[in-house]
Formats: structure tokens, sequence, C-alpha cells
């Protein structure tokens, strides 16, 4: 990512990112070509509440948790990412109302996880564990560790993911007999993988020889088997869990493996980790019949590196403004349909400024009519997308910035459905049948911003947020305030304000001003700004929509809009003078 230098000559400082635990050279190369990098193990939690402040990025694994106090604190931060699968170290209910992505590696670690279970599958089998403490302490008892074999055996699957599946295909070339309980498993791949769906998991147990579980730890996977569950299997079976902690009733489990009820058990990850001394995990672990590794899933070379230079290359997409590949909080956007979306967002979101700085009277004292219900139309290439939430985003981001940019808030695609819900916002989303290829671009947007919630409802505002993609044409009133615009040469253009058609580019400080079109308005303004020192870049004069044409009279008594572009900001008193019997009818400054 380039570095920005401002006009002065200096650079600006890079954006900094927090690294508490280790990750692999190549990942932080990549991080450090751009960005300052902070390499900082061991802080406690206090310690690193109180220097979160200063960084936009965090990147962790499994150790650092990621709590909604310390992203409370966490005012400048973008994005938490995890070189890993699991997020439940990251509070991600509070980092989306925060607006901060959550980044995973999904597919860095899914052969390490897999190998690693059929290690532990093949360990338990054949008492590796004990046998290497036997053998270790100068014992040879091969009559009592005699094993069983893996072939023909009846392996059950909870949860035929990504790495449940890499387990089943490593499985059937031992030939083993799959089954797997899954209520989203995509029936096509589990087939593929000779894999026999059962439909409910207490099935699914009386049948296992081998157990494995493969999901994550939320709230109906917490406890999944517990003492009833095991009670239910065969008392030859052996379970496995390379997946979360907590899914398995530690003490219930115990209590089976000293009643002889289970077999053997290989277990990776526990409840609480480290386990404390003397808890019901550490004495699971010293069980003789319990094959236990510290949370070795995801540990190999290769899963290390992966996982951190894909989570890597991901904090360097999101710090540089690009959508994320593998958010946690936020829709997958696939890589041609961003492409598109791209120039959109920056053109919606600037639709969206321009219509509060208009018309919000908070900002322009002459506009009364500040509105909370909006149509955002597609026409065109838009029209065809699978999703377009990141526009919906780039117009909420768009609609609040100017109003709460002193609130810090970081508005987008993770949490503006939030704010906008906040704050009374509806937006209802509309693809259109109309299409342009009579138009010199490929899509085109339309905000209407409308006086009423429905044609039914009442002009109160709902705090209620209702988003909707629909064919239906669109309920017009001739109140409605509107805002068009579209893309050409990857730069946005506004082609309509209100009434008023004129093309610009919505870039800078701009002074648009609603005048009679007559002669004498344009050296009126002109003259003005050059009393008060300000240069005028540009200016485009929008006259009436051809649907506004003819309803103000004669020709003459007809209104426009003068649209410029100026170096600098203008002040209350400059505004003012604009606004007389000479010159202009009402006057907006917006900033863009």
């Amino acid at each position: 990512m380039p570095i920005a230098v401002p006009s002065n000559g200096a650079s600006t400082p890079k954006p900094k990112i927090l690294i508490p635990e280790k990750v692999s050279l190549d990942g932080l190369a990549l991080l450090q070509a751009s960005f300052e990098v902070h390499e900082k193990k061991g802080l406690s939690a206090e310690e690193l509440k109180a220097i979160i402040p200063e960084y936009e990025a965090l990147i962790v694994r499994s150790e650092t948790k990621v709590t909604a106090d310390l992203l409370n604190a966490a005012k400048r931060l973008k994005v938490v990412a995890r070189a890993g699968v699991g997020v439940d170290n990251v509070d991600v209910g509070s980092a989306t109302k925060h607006g901060i992505i959550v980044v995973n590696s999904p597919v860095g670690n899914i052969n390490a996880a897999a190998e690693h279970t059929i290690a532990l599958l093949m360990a338990v089998a054949r008492n590796i564990g004990d046998a290497s403490s036997s053998i270790k302490a100068g014992k040879w008892e091969r009559s009592r560790l005699v094993g069983v074999e893996a072939k023909g055996k009846t392996l059950a699957i909870v949860g035929l993911g990504k790495v449940g599946l890499t387990v089943a295909r490593i499985a059937n070339g031992l030939g083993m007999s799959l089954i797997a309980y899954d209520p989203y498993a995509n029936p096509s791949l589990a087939a593929a993988a000779s894999v026999t769906l059962r439909p409910a998991l207490a099935e699914l147990l009386k049948e296992a020889d081998f157990l494995t579980l493969h999901t994550p730890l939320i709230a109906s996977t917490k406890g999944m088997i517990g003492a009833t569950e095991l009670a239910t299997m065969k008392n030859t079976a052996r379970i496995l869990n390379v997946a979360r902690g907590g899914m398995i009733d530690e003490a219930a489990l115990l209590d089976a493996l000293n009643a002889g009820t289970i077999a053997g058990a290989g277990i990776d990850v526990f409840t609480s980790e480290p386990p404390e001394a003397d808890s019901t995990a550490s004495r699971l672990i010293s069980h003789p019949k319990v094959v236990a590794t510290p949370h070795l899933g995801a540990s190999t070379v290769e899963a290390q590196e992966n996982v951190s230079i894909d989570v890597c290359q991901q904090v360097i997409a999101i710090l540089s403004g690009e959508l994320p590949r593998s958010a946690v909080n936020a829709p997958i956007i696939l890589p041609e349909e961003y492409r598109t979306l791209q120039p959109f967002v920056q053109l919606v979101e600037k639709m969206g400024s321009l219509y509060t700085q208009h018309y919000s009277p908070h900002i322009n004292p002459s506009s009364k009519s500040f509105r909370t219900t909006f149509d955002l139309t597609y026409e065109g290439a838009l029209a065809t997308l699978n999703t377009t939430k990141p526009l919906f985003a780039a117009l909420v981001k768009g609609l609040l910035t100017p109003i709460t940019s002193s609130d810090g808030l970081n508005i987008n695609i993770v949490n503006a459905e939030i704010l906008a819900k906040e704050r009374g916002i509806l937006v209802n989303e509309n693809r259109s049948r109309e299409n342009v290829e009579d138009k010199p671009y490929s899509s085109f947007v339309t905000l209407r911003a409308r006086t009423s919630r429905s044609t039914s409802q009442s002009r109160t505002p709902s705090p209620e947020l209702k988003r909707t993609i629909s064919q239906a044409t669109i309920p017009q009133d001739q109140d409605d305030q509107v805002i068009q615009g579209f893309v050409s040469a990857n730069k946005p253009y506004i082609s309509r304000l209100d009434r008023f058609k004129g093309e610009f580019i919505p870039s800078g400080t701009l002074i648009i001003c609603r005048n009679f079109d007559s002669c004498g308005k344009i050296g009126f303004v002109g003259s003005e700004l050059g009393k008060a020192g300000v240069n005028i870049k540009f200016m485009n004069v929008a006259p009436l929509h051809e649907d506004e044409e003819g309803k103000e009279g004669d020709t003459e008594g007809n209104e426009a809009l003068m649209i410029l572009g100026v170096d600098r900001p203008v002040g209350d008193d400059v505004v003012k003078g604009l606004i007389s019997e000479q010159g202009v009818l009402e006057v907006s400054v917006v900033t863009l």
C-alpha cells in the first residue's frame, strides 16, 4: 500500500498493527512493507487494553482474548484477524457494533487439523500414549496393550465442513465406514467423500466405533456430548476432539472412561487452556485411556505459515480500503462482483454525504426538510449483482458521517445496518427494470428521499430498519428529494440534484446556489466570492429536470442550480452575502 504524501511533502504516519502472538516471518514481511508492525508477546489483559487505542489492526491466534472491554478501548481499530479457524476468543458481536471487521483463516489449517484427528484416532486405537509411558518406565506389556484396527470400523463425524470432509477422505483410505451428522451438510459433497448422512445425532452415536467432532463452539454445540449421549454409545467406542473444548462434558467423559462404558479418547482441546492443576480436564489428561495433546491441531510448520500469510494479506487488503475475503461478520463478495461494485461504493457514499449536507438543517440552515426514508434504486449492471450490501453500507456512511464525525464512529459494511436502525433510517433497495443501453454508462443509481415510510404508513419515523430488494415500481411523489449519479471511467458523477439536471464530479468543497435562471446571477456570485478571496475551480449550471420544466411559469422565471467548486471552505458571512435580491435564493456549502 503506498504511503500518502500530503502537499507539504511530509509523509503521513503508517497505520499501526499489533501482534501479541507468534506470526510467521513471511507474514510479518508482508506487513512490514507498508505498515508499522509491533510484536509484543506476553501482554496481560490490562497492558493490552492500555496500548490498543494506538492500533488500526490486531492479529491474534488463540491465546489473546479480544473482549468487549478491549474493543471499547480500541478507538482506531479497523480489523481483528484471527490466525486460525475459530473466533471464540473474539467478541464478534461487540466488534460488529464498533464497525470492526473480524477475519479468520478458514482454509489454512484444514489439512493439519484433519491429519491430527487421524493421528489421535490411530494413537487411541493402538494405545500409543499408554504404551509409550509403559516402555519408557522400563516395562514390556504387550498383552495388556492390545489395540484395534481402524479398517472396517465406523467413523462417525459430527460437522461435515472442510475439516470433517478432509478427515472423511483420509479415513476412507483406511477402509473405514463413514457416517456423519450435520444439518447443513452438502449431500453431493458427502456422497463424493463416501459419507452417509444421518438425520439425528442420537442415531449417529449408537453406530459409532470412533466419534470425531468438527463443529464451532456455539450455544447449540456447547456440552453436546454429555452423560446422556455417552450412555447411548458402544462401550468399545472411542471419542476424538480436535475442534473446540467445551463441546464434550469433561466430567461425564471422565466418569465414562472410569466406568469402562467408553473405551478411550483422543483430546486436543479443553474447556480451559491450559487446564488448571487438579481440574477435571487435568484428570482427564492423566487418564491411561486418554491420548492428550496441548491444542496441536493447527500446529504444523505448513499450517502456521499458511494461516499467517492468509490473515496478513487480509489485513493489508482491509487497511487499504478493500473488501474482506474471509470476514466472520461481513458478507462474502465474489472478486468479479467487487470489481463492479468498487467505483459505485464511492459514488453512493458521496450521494449520501451530499444529501445530508445539502438538506440537513443542522448543516444547511436554509433547509428544513431532512428525511429518514430512502429508496436506493439500481439500474443496469448493478441490478444483476447477487449482493449490494456494500452500496447500502456506503449510503449509511455517507448519510451519517457529516453529523456523527465527532462521535468517532467507524461506519462500514459490518455495522451499517445496526447504526441505521439505531438512528431510525429506513432504506429500501430496489432493482429497476429499466435498461441503460442508450446511455453512456453501464449502471445508474437513484437516491430518493421520501416524506413517509410507505403510502400506508404514518409520517412519523420508525426506529425499525427495513432493507428490501424489489422489482416493483418505486412510488414517487412530487415532493421527493432526488439525487442521481453514475460512474464513467471509474469517476463518480452526479447527474441530478433535486429538481435540477447537470453533471458534476462530487469532490472537494462545493457551493450549491439555487437561483432564478436570469442574467447577472453568475457574475454576482463570482464577484462576491472574489471579494472574499475564494477561487472558483469549476462551475456548472444545472437547469430544471425535464419533468420539472414549465412548472414555474415562463422560462425566464424558471430556477436553476449553480454548482461551484472552490479552493477552500467559505464562512457564514460569505454565504449570507450571496443571498439577496440581486443574488441567489439559497446556498449550501458541501465538502466531499
